[in-house]
This record gives C-alpha cells, sequence and structure tokens, in this order.
C-alpha cells in the first residue's frame, strides 16, 4: 500500500490556495531565506494531526521514511507526528529504537522551527533521559541551524525532569550564535527552565546577560517581575 500518497491525498482534501499562499511568507521559503525552497500543500495543523492520528498504527518504519523525505511540508510533519506517536507507544527499547534511528536517519528533513519544535523534545529527549547526551553537543556545534534548533530544544524533556545542566551547557554554547532562531530558542529554553527552578538560570543570566543578544535576554527574563526584568536588562 502506497501510504505516501495516501496521505497526500488525505491532507488535500483540507488544502487551501491562501493558506498554502500564506505559509510560504509564513516559514521564510525565499531565496536566502531559512525555509528556502519548502513547498506548502495549504493545511492546517489540526487537519495534520487527525489524519496522523488516524493512521500511525497503520504505517511502518518505512513508509514513515517516505513521509518525511517529501518535497511537502505538511507531509514532513504529519510523519513525524505519526512517529512521535509509534515512539511513544513502543513497547519497548528496541522498538522505539528504531524509531529514534529512523528520526537521526531523516534529520535533515527535520529542517524548519516547526517541525523541529513538534518532534525533537518527544523523540530524543525522551530518548536520552538516562542516555549519553554527546550527540546534542555535535548537533550544537554544527553549521546547520536546525540541527543546533534541535539540540536546544530537546532539553525542553529534560527541563520537565528539573535537570538544567545541559540546558545552561548548550545556552553557553549559543550565546553568540548568529540567528534570531537560536536567540529565541535559547530564551525560550531559560525561560522554561527558570519556571521550574530560578536559581541557576537567575545565576547564568547574572553571568551572561550583558553578552547575550537582546531577544534571547528578552525570552529568558520574559516570565520575572518588572523589577528582575529591569535589573537583568541593565546589567
Amino acid at each position: 500500500m502506497n501510504w505516501l500518497n495516501i496521505i497526500e491525498q488525505e491532507l488535500r482534501k483540507h488544502a487551501t490556495a491562501d493558506r498554502a499562499r500564506v505559509s510560504i511568507r509564513y516559514f521564510k521559503t525565499s531565496k536566502g531565506e531559512y525555509g528556502e525552497g519548502d513547498q506548502f500543500l495549504g493545511v492546517a495543523v489540526p487537519h495534520q494531526r487527525a489524519i496522523a492520528d488516524q493512521y500511525a498504527s497503520q504505517l511502518g518504519v518505512t513508509d514513515v521514511a517516505n513521509l518525511l523525505s517529501s518535497p511537502y511540508h505538511e507531509i514532513r510533519l504529519t510523519g513525524l507526528f505519526i512517529l512521535n506517536k509509534r515512539f511513544l507507544k513502543s513497547a519497548n527499547q528496541k522498538e522505539a529504537k528504531q524509531w529514534v534511528d529512523l528520526y537521526l536517519f531523516q534529520i535533515a528533513y527535520v529542517n524548519n522551527w516547526d517541525l523541529v519544535d513538534s518532534s525533537a523534545p518527544i523523540v530524543l529527549g525522551n530518548w536520552l533521559q538516562n542516555r549519553n547526551r554527546k550527540i546534542l553537543y555535535q548537533f550544537a556545534r554544527s553549521k546547520n541551524l536546525w540541527k543546533n534548533r534541535i539540540a536546544m530544544l530537546t532539553t525542553l524533556a529534560f527541563i520537565k525532569k528539573n535537570e538544567l545542566e545541559d540546558l545552561l551547557k548548550l545556552a553557553t554554547l549559543f550565546i553568540n550564535h548568529p540567528h534570531d532562531l537560536m536567540h529565541k530558542a535559547t530564551g525560550w529554553m531559560l525561560r522554561e527552565g527558570w519556571k521550574r527552578n530560578p536559581l541557576p538560570v537567575e545565576a547564568f543570566l547574572q553571568e551572561n546577560a550583558s553578552q547575550m543578544p537582546r531577544t534571547m535576554l528578552r525570552y529568558a527574563i520574559e516570565k520575572m517581575s518588572p523589577s528582575k526584568k529591569k535589573y537583568f536588562l541593565h546589567l
């Protein structure tokens, strides 16, 4: 059964030309932009999630791999939603590992911020809970923006377990990152870490606020009191 064609046909039932045009602009697909060349059907995320829910149990690893390598953004995202579900419902570690291996093998297709944010914390974040996390530092040192963002977003799963060590180490590596998407992602994760355990994040900011891009800092301090915001903004 050609699941790629079936999923694409299901998605096209909900596609609109107007949404496709908006997505092309929103996800920065013009020449020289971070999503250069990406293609869109024009399907809203709730429809993608519903289709993933409907078909997830029927697709195998090869089927999902085909979805992830599609030129259409929504097919890739639907594939990631299916991968997430199959990974989380794995009966054992061997089964879970095959989905993690697929994710890493197809990592080049996880190539926009929504694709990263929808998958990295779930797949890598959960898989690496009690494992060596050196791959995150390899990704952090990559020249590939999306691998950088995967490294940072993966820490959301650790943050939820009150583990901030990797968050703070990776944030240090990204302080001088050139891209605004990494400023936002790093600041966002620092904010999430602060909500769980303020003291280590505030210590990090005390040391690094003066060097941080303003977007990163503003994201990090967004939930703080006005007096604390003012303090860190003027370090």
